[in-house]
């Protein structure tokens, strides 16, 4: 059993990290929440004592808890803008960490995270979950095997909505200080699909943001960007949360001399085409969606980083991994920022954005 703590209680802590626990308990025996609002720490720790009849112990200060505990692995779901330093904070105290996306907001920070990681010999794996959706692990197979032949293109587009209702909840929702606009939050998930299954090694980057309807917050609501792959592939993102006016779709599709997918749903989680010799469909082409964006993939990655844990191996996304989504975004950023291609590798943090559309 390995000893599990989560800091951040909000609404993907309890929804689905508090889940992920219970279905691998197992594995886990999760020993502490934390949250600085300590009502949201005990509905964590009750969600789960109701599960599982273990109590975990409940605390608002995620230091003394760490010190106080012992334990092995933590889990950080808190606001975007505090990953970089709470994971640093466990790494430095020797505690593994499982971070939500986007790892950090820098290239430096996620660099410096990294390091650590490997310096201290910790397993850091970032949650990228919707790598382990059946119909991604099914067109992984596909790229692995050769397939498709030549993969031509891929196209990654988050077409969803976001009102005002959604920013009041969080008042670091929208800032570039803490958490980037649409393609950090809402479209991170989909990039790192797209990376992932044109090869993951990104050359250059020519992006565009647009605020068009959100003037309450300081970021996009809007982002595209054409990227370009070393292995000459391209890729095309599109993210948006202007939709109106509820969530239309997550899709990915892939193009290539022998073969055609679009994997599509609520989130990634639906085969809509399946082409290649001889296969036309697929069984998946019938899969419900699931009851939130956020998919049901949490379950298995837990599982997945714990076993990376025990067992001494990397994680399915471990840091290095984690890190190309939030990279590409970023250089869409700068692209936009300086009206120019962006060649990797660079440096870039979204501070640099601060005031882009007051310009």
């Amino acid at each position: 059993m390995l000893n599990f703590a989560i800091i951040g209680c909000g609404r993907i802590g309890t929804k689905k990290h508090i889940q992920a626990c219970i279905e691998n308990a197992d594995i886990i025996n999760l020993v502490a929440v934390c949250d600085i609002k300590r009502e949201k720490a005990e509905q964590a720790s009750q969600i789960y004592s109701a599960a599982v009849t273990k109590k975990p112990t409940v605390y608002t200060d995620y230091i003394k808890m760490l010190e106080s505990e012992n334990i092995q692995a933590v889990a950080v779901a808190t606001e975007s803008g505090l990953h970089y330093q709470i994971a640093m904070d466990c790494m430095y105290m020797n505690k593994n960490v499982l971070v939500e996306k986007p790892m950090a907001l820098s290239t430096d920070h996620m660099d410096k995270m990294i390091k650590l990681a490997k310096d201290r010999k910790l397993k850091l794996g970032v949650c990228f979950q919707n790598r382990f959706n059946a119909p991604i692990q099914e067109l992984r197979k596909k790229v692995e095997s050769g397939s498709f032949g030549r993969i031509f293109h891929a196209q990654a587009s988050v077409r969803w909505n976001r009102n005002r209702d959604y920013y009041k909840q969080a008042s670091w929702r929208g800032t570039w200080e803490m958490d980037g606009g649409t393609l950090m939050n809402q479209c991170t998930h989909n990039t790192d699909l797209l990376i992932w299954m044109l090869g993951g090694e990104v050359e250059e980057v020519n992006g565009i943001i647009r605020n068009f309807n959100h003037d309450y917050i300081n970021t996009e609501d809007f982002g595209g960007a054409v990227i370009k792959f070393k292995n000459g592939s391209v890729g095309i993102l599109e993210g948006t949360s202007n939709v109106y006016e509820k969530n239309l779709d997550e899709k990915l599709s892939i193009f290539g001399e022998n073969g055609t997918v679009v994997i599509g749903g609520l989130a990634v989680n639906k085969i809509e085409t399946w082409r290649f010799e001889n296969e036309s469909s697929h069984p998946f082409q019938n899969l419900p969606d699931p009851d939130t964006v956020y998919g049901n993939g949490h379950v298995p990655l837990y599982r997945d980083f714990c076993e990376a844990v025990t067992k001494g191996r990397e994680p399915f996304i471990n840091g290095e991994e984690g890190k190309k989504a939030v990279q590409t975004i970023l250089a869409i950023y700068k692209s936009s920022l300086t009206g120019s291609t962006v060649k990797f590798p660079f440096d870039f943090s979204t501070l640099e954005m601060k005031g882009y559309f007051n310009r």
